[in-house]
C-alpha cells in the first residue's frame, strides 16, 4: 500500500531533510520510525530537499508498506515515535503510482521577515530580523519581474542538481501583516513554482532585502535573470525565514 504523508516540521534541529550519515535528518528520522513499524527498511520520497534550518508546514512525502493500517493509526503510531518538532499532519491512502516529488505540479514556499527594531524571541526560529526599514512597495515592484519562465542561475547554489535551470514562477507577493506577539509587522513573501532550484529562494529574498534598502533596483533582477551573472544577487538570506509552504497535486 502507498501512503501519502503531510508533514509539519521545526527545521531548526535538522541537517535538512535528506538522509546523512551521523546527522539528524527528517527523512532519516521518518525512515527509523517508519521502518520499525513495517520491521523492514523503507523509502520515504518527499516532495522535495528542505536544507538544514528551512522548516515545513506542508511537506508531502510517501512510503509503499506491505503492512496495512488505516491512515489514522499510522498517523498516530508515526507521531508516537517521534521527537516533538515533527508531526505527521494527515495520512492517505494513494494510488500506486503516486510519487510524491515527481507527481506534485508545484510549490509554495514562504519567508518571513520581522522588519521592526526589536526582534520577538517568538519568532527568532521561524522568521528572519531585519531592524532597517524597508521599502515594500520597491520590492514588491522588483518581485514582478520574477514571474514567468526563467533561467534561474544567477540564484542557484553551483551546487544545483540537474541540467535545466529554467523554472516558471506563476505567483510571487509580498505582504505586510501586523503581529501582535511580535508587535511588529512581519513581511510574508510567498513564492509559487513549478520547481526551484537549491538555495533559490533564500537568493532571491536576499535581493529583495537589498532592493528594500535601497542597494540595488529592479533591473538588477531583470539583469541577473538574463545574464545568469550569481555576482548580480544579494546576500542569501538565512535558512530559519524559510518554510516549505504547500505542495500541489493534479
Amino acid at each position: 500500500m502507498n501512503y501519502k504523508l503531510l508533514i509539519q516540521y521545526d527545521g531548526t534541529d535538522f541537517h535538512g531533510w535528506q538522509v546523512q550519515e551521523n546527522d539528524r535528518t527528517i527523512q532519516g528520522e521518518l525512515e527509523r520510525v517508519i521502518g520499525t513499524l513495517e520491521d523492514a527498511d523503507v523509502s520515504v520520497v518527499g516532495s522535495g530537499r528542505t536544507d538544514a534550518g528551512v522548516h515545513a508546514e506542508g511537506q508531502v512525502a510517501n512510503v509503499h508498506l506491505n503492512r496495512s493500517f488505516t491512515p489514522g493509526k499510522l498517523r498516530a503510531a508515526i507521531n508516537g515515535n517521534l521527537w516533538r518538532d515533527i508531526r505527521i499532519m494527515q495520512v492517505e491512502k494513494a494510488a500506486d503510482e503516486f510519487h510524491a516529488r515527481f507527481s506534485a505540479r508545484q510549490k509554495t514556499y514562504v519567508y518571513r521577515i520581522v522588519n521592526a527594531p526589536v526582534m520577538s524571541p517568538f519568532w527568532r526560529r521561524f522568521a528572519h530580523h531585519e531592524a532597517r526599514p524597508l521599502d515594500i512597495a520597491r520590492m514588491t515592484e522588483a518581485g514582478r519581474k520574477l514571474l514567468g519562465d526563467h533561467d534561474f542561475t544567477a540564484f542557484a547554489s553551483a551546487r544545483s542538481d540537474g541540467e535545466s535551470r529554467v523554472r516558471n514562477i506563476s505567483n510571487c507577493t509580498l505582504e505586510s501583516i501586523w503581529d501582535a506577539r511580535a508587535r511588529s509587522s512581519i513581511l510574508e513573501f510567498r513564492i509559487t513554482a513549478n520547481g526551484f532550484l537549491r538555495y533559490m529562494v533564500r537568493s532571491i529574498i536576499g535581493t529583495l532585502l537589498e532592493v528594500g534598502q535601497g542597494a540595488k533596483d529592479s533591473d538588477t533582477i531583470h539583469t541577473a535573470l538574463v545574464t545568469r551573472d550569481r555576482s548580480l544577487a544579494g546576500k542569501t538570506a538565512p535558512a530559519h525565514g524559510l518554510s516549505l509552504f504547500q505542495v500541489d497535486y493534479d
